[in-house]
């Protein structure tokens, strides 16, 4: 995942050798660093001198979508063009063009990036309706099983490997470690996705995956001590042994996501449920006996030696992600996640950074000289976003506000790294790691709405979480229908419209103060809807007054290099650009992700038509010059509406119109700065 590098005042040392950290001159376990930049992009505050999200700050919900929306826009634009999650950890791209080119010189860190990836599409998918983030997901966890399972008869027998040789299309591991070597939490963590995409799609084969990973866990388990875990860290895949391998090693503090995988298992009644109980609470004692009071948090990224003492953020934090959101399964859930914050908080293994009142987490090191990550606003944005996810999940939990706004504060920071901003990166180079910018992080955001539903956008409707999976969701004016794989479930919404029926199962239910029974809550103030089913896992919302949820154009699908002139139909049957009038233009700005430009940028007006009639909802406009620019849209079938936009704003154009427009002309004062982005249109 992310390679341990030093921080040196202004200064990143770079190392390229198998000492995993470098000495330096000792950090404080947190400093001041209120830039004005981050990720080199200008900061937000408020009067008090806090930080707001990016790039709106007036509008959080905008923000934080934007973070995770731009992110899938990217990894989907890949997914068409390049495979580059298949085959790559990491990535550059140009800073003129915006084109991306993969590292081939490093580890392939293809086994938790699966799990995240799913964990990104488990939340992504009811959030947007959007039944592409499904079949990226099935086809890259079908590749990965094709090519990624150790062979049959081992003793860890058809569990994924948890990385491969740079640019290598088949798994082994990594050789620098060994050969044919498995990471035992990996296969835990793997697992434990496999099952939810079963979950989500009824396809077995992923059921029969996470099986064979749960019965490789009980095969392989014991009891361990301070100095061996359960599972080791990494061990040879056929024989479970640690000889003749410099990587090998015994300790990994990662046994929640064996947990969560034998858990959810035995939850359902699939495999050998009595030996995964068995092991589950060998498991658990051993935890609680060793990590929890020893705090040795150590064992966990794929590219890095075995120690004792290069702890990392990552296993504590979502050990209290788990137990908050189970806190059934821990008695002392509330001690335990707070400490377990405190912890990552306080430790001098590795630093944090107070930027303008967000506190920002490096991931891992071994102590006040040695750790990793960058400068402070280069990068970790996922590690950070882990951070506020667990914060904020403790407070929905607890109704600690202190929690909230320290959660809110970091994920506003997290915001400032979406899309591509020139100036964020990794260690040791100006690359990045697709785990972090495209997994991880976009999924831990989307666990804030989760936590706060009222961070979501307000003009939208939307499913922001459920225990369990959602199977399908279809969104519509005035109405949001949906399943989850489990009858029983509890499922958080924000809605643009007002319910006046809530059906589980075909039968209304009804408006409750608490949620003790099968029924709902609703806060007419934020609109957030909270629904317990318990008799069926077919739920229907309707109302009035809701929008129609809009079709977008974002002029990264199909991708056209930057500067490509739009001449006729983009996308195919949608919209017809004309002869030239407008190109691609690269992210620009406040805009993350490619836009939509004049190609002759003094022109006073440019149109588009639609391929047949649409109704023209708006679009994100971002003005880059240093005086005011007007925007008004014009169309044969209704009124025209115009907007100002202030030097370097952004805003969200919306019409208001209700008729469908053949054609819309704009027509622009001092547009040689505006760029445009997000078109909206809906059918008539």
């Amino acid at each position: 995942m992310t390679r341990l590098s030093s921080f040196a005042a202004a200064l990143i040392v770079v190392l390229l050798s198998e000492v995993p950290l470098v000495g330096q001159q000792a950090s404080p376990v947190v400093s001041t660093v209120d830039a004005s930049s981050i990720a080199g992009r200008p900061v937000a505050l408020e009067s008090n001198g806090k930080l707001l999200p990016w790039p709106m700050p007036e509008d959080t919900g905008y923000s934080y979508s934007a973070y995770f929306l731009s992110q899938w826009t990217i990894v989907w634009d890949q997914y068409n063009r390049q495979r580059l999650p298949y085959h790559y950890c990491c990535f550059d791209f140009d800073r003129t063009t915006f084109e991306l080119t993969p590292d081939p010189q490093w580890v392939n860190s293809t086994g938790y990036l699966r799990a995240m990836m799913q964990g990104f599409v488990e939340r992504l998918y009811p959030y947007t309706g959007d039944a592409r983030t499904l079949e990226f997901l099935e086809n890259f966890v079908d590749y990965e099983l094709e090519n990624g399972t150790t062979p049959k008869g081992y003793a860890w027998s058809e569990v994924p490997y948890p990385s491969a040789n740079p640019g290598s299309t088949r798994y082994t591991g990594w050789s620098r470690h060994g050969e044919d070597f498995v990471e035992p939490h990996v296969v835990g963590e793997d697992g434990y996705a496999y099952l939810r995409l079963y979950e989500m799609t009824g396809n077995t084969r992923y059921l029969a995956a996470a099986i064979r990973c749960a019965d490789a866990l009980a095969k392989n388990f014991t009891a361990g001590d301070a100095e061996h875990s359960p599972w080791p860290y990494r061990c040879h895949a056929k024989d479970g042994t640690l000889k003749d391998g410099k990587g090998m090693f015994p300790y990994s503090a990662n046994v929640v996501e064996p947990i969560m995988l034998l858990d959810e298992l035995i939850r359902v009644n699939q495999g050998d449920t009595s030996a995964y109980k068995k092991t589950r609470e060998g498991a658990w004692a051993w935890l609680m006996k060793y990590p929890m009071r020893n705090n040795v948090w150590v064992g966990y990224f794929e590219d890095v030696q075995g120690s004792m003492n290069n702890m990392n953020q990552v296993i504590p934090l979502e050990f209290a992600r788990y137990v908050l959101l189970h806190p059934d399964k821990d008695p002392d859930w509330r001690e335990h996640a707070r400490e377990l914050i405190d912890w990552v908080k306080t430790t001098p293994k590795f630093p944090k950074y107070m930027v303008h009142g967000a506190l920002i987490t490096t991931e891992q090191g071994s102590g006040p000289k040695d750790f990793c990550c960058n400068l402070p606003n280069q990068c970790c944005d996922s590690h950070s976003a882990r951070l506020a996810a667990v914060e904020a999940l403790y407070y929905a939990r607890t109704g600690d506000t202190a929690y909230k706004e320290a959660a809110y504060r970091t994920d506003n920071w997290v915001t400032y790294f979406q899309g591509l901003p020139a100036d964020a990166h990794a260690p040791f180079s100006t690359q990045w790691w697709f785990t972090d910018e495209f997994a991880d992080g976009p999924r831990r955001m989307m666990d804030a709405f989760w936590a706060v539903p009222e961070w979501a956008p307000a003009d939208e409707s939307h499913l922001l979480g459920s225990l369990s999976p959602v199977t399908k969701i279809a969104y519509a004016a005035g109405s949001v229908t949906y399943s989850t794989f489990d009858a029983d479930s509890t499922d958080v919404l924000r809605l643009n419209f007002v319910p006046d029926a809530i059906l589980v199962g075909g039968r209304r239910i009804a408006q409750h103060k608490d949620l003790s029974q099968e029924g709902y809550r609703f806060d007419a103030a934020t609109r957030v809807l909270r629904i317990l089913h318990m008799t069926s896992r077919d739920v229907d919302i309707e109302g009035k007054d809701g929008q129609i949820p809009p079709s977008w154009i974002t002029f990264d699908d199909p991708h056209f290099v930057a500067g490509t002139p739009l001449v006729g139909q983009y996308p195919s049957g949608v919209v017809d650009w004309g002869r030239g009038e407008w190109h691609m233009g690269t992210p620009l700005g406040k805009f993350g992700t490619f836009t939509l430009a004049l190609s002759n940028s003094k022109a006073s007006q440019a149109e588009f038509s639609f391929y047949a009639p649409r109704i023209f909802v708006g679009i994100d406009a971002y003005n880059d010059s240093d005086t005011d620019a007007t925007v008004t849209v014009r169309s044969p079938e209704t009124r025209e509406i115009s907007w100002t936009l202030k030097r370097k704003e952004l805003l969200r154009l919306r019409t208001g119109w209700n008729e469908a427009s053949s054609k819309v002309n704009f027509v622009l004062a001092n547009g040689a700065g505006l760029r445009f982005d997000n078109l909206a249109y809906v059918h008539p």
